[in-house]
């Protein structure tokens, strides 16, 4: 075994290891760049890594991510999401599964809008976990939908993941997010219908109330409050798809878009906007600082040429691309349980990416693949984020074991959807080259 394939795997290793034990990801990773630089180069090559931290932080797409993240806090902030989860619940009501399936549909919404998991999962289930309580649903079918939902926000566009691993791996943005929509909206309804089978098995998980059925003039009068998030898609996509702006200036669109919607909602003010840049200061700082981190070891990864060690050796094992992304999914979903999710996708990439490349697959189509495994990582215990935002916004005291075996069903339907793709890629690949040719 050679060198560079050696220290990918005490990469790795160090990872998990570091990672469990509560290290900060980035710090990690920034560690073990500038180590690994000094043993195997010199101290020299620290001066063209610190060019690279400067052009990393002035890359004018990574303006886009600060933008969605500000969109997703004033949607959050000015009653949009509120309003569009009622009108949702008032059509659920005589479906199997009722207002659980609101939590799927709120969050497809949501994350149409926003393009965070936590952000999708946090707001929505802040709205919707009292109205559930109090109709007696099931506690952990309705904790794990919300979980399960949220992880929707990094899959139908816009993607804060799309973004970044678009600029990693010098891939089309537009096509990215475009290639994101069939297989979001595909997992939406497969999660109803894991919702819908429940209900019908176990009618007391979501149990009817005549009370809840409204008539048809109040249920016509709830759907305009949907239009609101619809309208910051058409913005955000629509801008992109027709040419008139890039991702980063479609989300100053999105964000426009959203201000206008806060005022019409008389929700705009000083003090709401100060909240909101507040939050996305800190989490784009969070997530910054890990992308910087990373780039600094895929610098460090070039060098030692690694990913063509790696292809090398993989093609000497005479694996096939399905063969070969049978075991990566197999090794996301073991690094997910140790791994932040997005901390797992930035830190893997520039390994393999090049990799599944030289085997002829396309990488439009694996930044959906790398989405889903996220996706995985995000409600897969014991560090699935969105398994602790729901917990966090529970009031009733209960443990978060309640989320976790409430997330097990959605977590086995992305698995064997996940599957499903890569034997039927066009999932992914048909509306991106129906819509901006091959």
């Amino acid at each position: 075994m050679s060198d560079a394939l050696i220290f990918s795997l005490i990469y790795l290793g160090a990872l998990v290891l570091f990672g469990a034990t509560g290290f900060h990801v980035a710090l990690v990773i920034f560690v073990i760049a500038v180590t690994s630089v000094l043993f195997f180069f010199s101290p020299s090559m620290i001066e063209p890594m610190a060019e690279l931290t400067w052009s990393t932080m002035n890359n004018y797409v990574f303006i886009a991510m600060p933008l969605f993240i500000l969109l997703g806090e004033i949607m959050l902030r000015s009653g949009v999401t509120e309003r569009m989860y009622q009108a949702l619940s008032v059509w659920m009501v005589r479906v199997p599964g009722r207002l659980l399936h609101s939590n799927i549909a709120a969050c497809s919404l949501f994350a149409a809008s926003t393009g965070s998991s936590v952000a999708t999962a946090a707001t929505i289930g802040t709205v919707a976990l009292p109205a559930l309580n109090a109709r007696g649903y099931d506690r952990r079918l309705a904790l794990g939908s919300l979980a399960a939902g949220g992880t929707l926000g990094i899959l139908i566009p816009p993607s804060v993941n799309m973004i970044i691993y678009g600029v990693m791996t010098d891939t089309s943005i537009g096509r990215l997010f475009i290639a994101g929509v069939v297989p979001g909206l595909l997992l939406a309804g497969s999660f109803m219908l894991i919702i819908g089978a429940s209900a019908v098995v176990r009618p007391h998980v979501a149990p009817f109330r005549q009370a809840d059925v409204l008539p048809l003039r109040q249920r016509l009068t709830a759907l305009p409050a949907i239009i609101p998030p619809l309208l910051v898609v058409l913005g955000v996509i629509g801008s992109i798809y027709a040419g008139l702006a890039t991702p980063t200036e479609a989300a100053a669109v999105g964000v426009m878009v959203a201000l206008l919607l806060a005022a019409r909602y008389r929700r705009l003010s000083a003090e709401m906007m100060h909240q909101a840049f507040r939050s996305t200061i800190r989490t784009t700082g969070m997530v910054m600082l890990i992308i910087v981190a990373a780039f600094l070891m895929n610098f460090v990864i070039a060098l030692l040429g690694i990913p063509q060690t790696i292809a090398e050796w993989v093609r000497s094992l005479g694996l096939t691309s399905i063969e070969v992304l049978w075991m990566l999914l197999f090794i996301y979903l073991v690094l997910g349980c140790f791994l932040e999710g997005f901390s797992m996708m930035i830190t893997t990439i520039p390994i393999v990416a090049p990799l599944v490349f030289s085997l002829g697959v396309d990488l439009v189509w694996f930044g959906v693949f790398i989405v889903l495994v996220t996706e995985l990582a995000l409600i897969t215990p014991p560090v699935g984020i969105n398994l602790y935002v729901v917990q966090g916004i529970r009031t009733d005291g209960g443990s978060i074991a309640d989320v976790i075996m409430g997330a097990i069903p959605f977590v086995i339907t992305i698995f064997l959807f996940t599957i499903v793709m890569i034997y039927f890629p066009q999932i992914a690949l048909w509306l991106p080259s129906q819509m901006m040719g091959r």
